[in-house]
């Protein structure tokens, strides 16, 4: 039964009705699912209505219009040119893709870190099993002081058979922002590329992919940009695009346009699918840079205060350390639970705050140290009080 004293009622923001969360949880979640305003889903539903209606004219004239701009606006969102992105349901599946089109034989050592997110991992280790590659684990220290520390350990594992570096943008464990563009550069000038796990990037921290210089990079939408689930994107160095295969073959395969690209015919289209999370991007883009005078700017400045601010709240409940500087946080942040709760399971803990308390809050086994973390979120429909009433709960 859900705990309701007085101490624990909590007076959500107006802006929160614009989500269809559930009033009665305290959603402090938004990094693992992400969750889409009502008005960017009002969108998505009319764009599928105009599908059902008339599906052939739908699908033969009009979705890839629609597709093509929506893609534009993203482009320009992300600091690429369109050309240069295709649309993938996650970041898990352009992980996917990259790594199933590329050859790798037994004498190349694909470089990852021990923050990797455990599914791209899993991919990994999988094309490593194919081909006798060797996997090699970059062991970044958590807690950490400075982002050199990152770069430190990654380049001391690299040698002079590595073939591939995956890196996260954001790791999802520890919610640090890795120095990315500084490490693609160290790797570059070694002729090594790199496919970067950027899942939680977009809407998060301003992207420019076209200044960070990555080999491969893929990002959701349905996270911080706030779109329908199903929504992310590939970008590809134009060089490298025709090596590059969706993990479905299709009518892009043989198709004799000329107007675009190999690698966007074959992506744009995989087989009779629900585009309209793909279309509502743009519209996703419009809805969240619209919430405040300075748009963009203003809200990913004003979520990173916030968790900032819930983090040392938290901490000093729990009397515990911030585990990294603020400069390496975007709108995630992650607290070391004390010593004590070192025996707790992460799914019970997790299940017990929201059985019993109505609180949504990320548990993590970090396997490194055989410790428990929490991970908080801060979107615009989050307030200071909501952390106030997890570090009473947690007491």
């Amino acid at each position: 039964m859900k705990y309701e004293g007085n101490n624990f009622k909590l007076h959500l923001p107006d802006i929160r009705k614009l989500w269809s969360l559930d009033p009665n949880v305290t959603f402090l979640n938004h990094g693992s699912f992400g969750a889409c305003p009502k008005a960017v889903l009002s969108v998505q539903q009319q764009l599928r209505a105009k599908l059902e209606a008339e599906p052939v004219r739908f699908f033969t004239r009009e979705w890839e219009p629609l597709i093509d701009d929506s893609r534009s606006q993203l482009a320009a969102f992300v600091g690429a040119d369109g050309q240069d992105l295709v649309f993938v349901p996650n970041a898990t599946t352009g992980v996917n893709a990259v790594l199933r089109s590329l050859h790798f034989s037994a004498d190349d050592e694909l470089l990852t870190t021990n923050h990797e997110y455990n599914a791209c991992r899993n991919a990994l280790d999988f094309i490593a099993s194919r081909s006798g590659a060797r996997v090699v684990v970059a062991k970044i220290p958590f807690p950490l002081e400075s982002p050199q520390q990152v770069i430190t350990a990654v380049l001391e594992r690299i040698s002079a058979k590595t073939k591939l570096v995956l890196l996260d943008h954001i790791t999802s464990q520890t919610g640090l922002i890795l120095p990315i563009q500084e490490l693609i550069r160290e790797l570059q000038v070694r002729g090594i590329d790199t496919l970067i796990d950027g899942a939680h990037a977009p809407g998060m921290i301003h992207l420019n992919l076209q200044e960070i210089g990555a080999t491969y990079y893929t990002g959701n939408c349905h996270k911080w940009l706030c779109a329908p689930k199903g929504a992310a994107f590939l970008y590809v160095r134009r060089d490298k695009q025709s090596e590059i295969r969706p993990l479905t073959i299709s009518h892009g395969a043989n198709s004799p346009r000329t107007d675009k690209s190999p690698f966007q015919l074959e992506f744009d289209w995989m087989g009779a699918d629900d585009p309209t999370a793909y279309i509502c991007v743009a519209e996703a883009i419009k809805f969240m840079g619209s919430l405040l005078p300075g748009g963009w700017d203003e809200l990913r400045q004003r979520n990173h205060e916030l968790v900032l601010q819930g983090r040392k709240l938290l901490c000093d409940a729990l009397k515990v350390l911030p585990p990294c500087p603020q400069d390496m946080i975007g709108s995630m942040a992650v607290i070391p639970m004390p010593e004590s709760w070192e025996n707790r399971d992460f799914a019970s803990v997790r299940d017990e705050l929201l059985d019993n308390f109505g609180i949504e809050v990320h548990m993590i086994p970090w396997q490194e140290q055989s410790r428990l973390l929490m991970r908080i979120s801060a979107q615009i429909y989050n307030s200071i009080q909501e952390y106030e009433y997890l570090a009473r709960a947690l007491g």
